[in-house]
């Protein structure tokens, strides 16, 4: 009965702060009025032939709704989802940085030696097939002849200046960065699960990228001074945002199974040591008592507390939750 009037309290102090403003201020309309009160509750005359309470029942589904109004969830940023069957998989993090792919890389040299008379590329400059690259005065013929790129891509090096003898050495590097290599590095526990073919998600929060790849190739023998093995993953780039020498975290998918009920795992929330998922019901955003089973970091499954089709705050479900925190830090003083 004390924890039903915590959250009771929590969320008449969290009423009055949307009201007022608070974290979704702002918003136009009566939020502390919409609101079902545990008072209410309490006023009520009590029933001779009612049963027990059950101490052991969801406290979060007995306290107050806190209702919000559109534009307050749109203030939030609070996005919705339903409960419902999804895949969760069995994912092995790993560590990698991002290279060239190095069957898209080609380097350029001149056909036939001579004096290099013009330069018109540097490194980091984007070139097409054709362009032309330099130009050489050939010591045979001393006819000047363009040296051109075989390829589209980004110089990546060049060692090559107006003057200098152009032999066999090549003159420029060029890469097609439209696709990407990530090298990652196994420990020998995880080698026999990893496999060619196998999906890999590549993130980086530092760059909020995330990208979908699969594994390319598992070296066949390790590295003896470190006792590792290299694997690769193929990553498309068509949009030039995996840039070489990124580090990342890859998730290689190691299996995945069909779950009857999965919510956000950003939805889940902890109240007083237990997991919670915010539900939208007719009276508004209610804290549910969850159990829950496995997780690849975006799904989770649900074992026991909600049921399939329920409405449930996926995104930003913390600013509900601080709301709670916020009331019963007001009652405190």
């Amino acid at each position: 009965m004390k924890l039903r009037h915590a959250f009771s309290i929590a969320v008449l102090a969290a009423s009055a702060f949307l009201a007022g403003g608070g974290l979704l201020g702002g918003c136009s309309g009566d939020v502390g009025a919409s609101a079902k009160t545990a008072q209410d509750a309490d006023n009520a005359a009590p029933d001779e032939h009612a049963a027990p309470p059950d101490e052991h029942a969801d406290e979060g589904a007995r306290a107050a709704a806190i209702v919000l109004t559109p534009e307050q969830l749109q203030r939030g940023q609070i996005t919705l989802a339903r409960v419902a069957p999804a895949t969760v998989a069995e994912q092995l993090a790993l560590y990698g940085e991002v290279v060239a792919n190095a069957e898209n890389v080609q380097q350029v040299a001149a056909r036939f030696p001579g004096v290099i008379r013009s330069v018109s590329r540097r490194v980091g400059d984007s070139v097409r097939r054709g362009d032309t690259l330099a130009t050489v005065e050939s010591n045979e013929s001393l006819q000047t002849y363009p040296v051109t790129a075989p390829r589209a891509g980004v110089i990546t090096a060049r060692q090559a200046n107006a003057g200098e003898q152009a032999g066999s050495a090549p003159l420029f590097t060029i890469a097609d960065l439209s696709s990407v290599w990530v090298e990652i590095t196994l420990f020998p526990r995880d080698v026999a699960r990893v496999r060619v073919g196998q999906s890999v998600r590549v993130l980086s929060p530092e760059a909020n990228l995330r990208g979908e790849g699969r594994v390319a190739y598992v070296a066949p023998f390790g590295e003896h001074a470190n006792q590792t093995f290299g694997a690769r993953v193929l990553l498309d780039n068509a949009d030039r945002r995996w840039v070489p020498g990124l580090h990342v975290t890859a998730e290689v998918r190691l299996s995945e199974a069909r779950v009857p009920l999965a919510v956000r795992s950003e939805a889940v929330q902890t109240l007083e040591g237990r997991s919670v998922v915010f539900v939208r019901n007719a009276d508004g955003f209610e804290p549910k008592a969850v159990q829950l089973g496995r997780s690849d970091g975006e799904q989770v499954e649900v074992l026991t507390g909600l049921s399939a089709g329920a409405t449930y705050a996926a995104r930003n479900s913390f600013i509900l939750k601080a709301e709670l925190g916020k009331g019963e830090a007001e009652h405190a003083h």
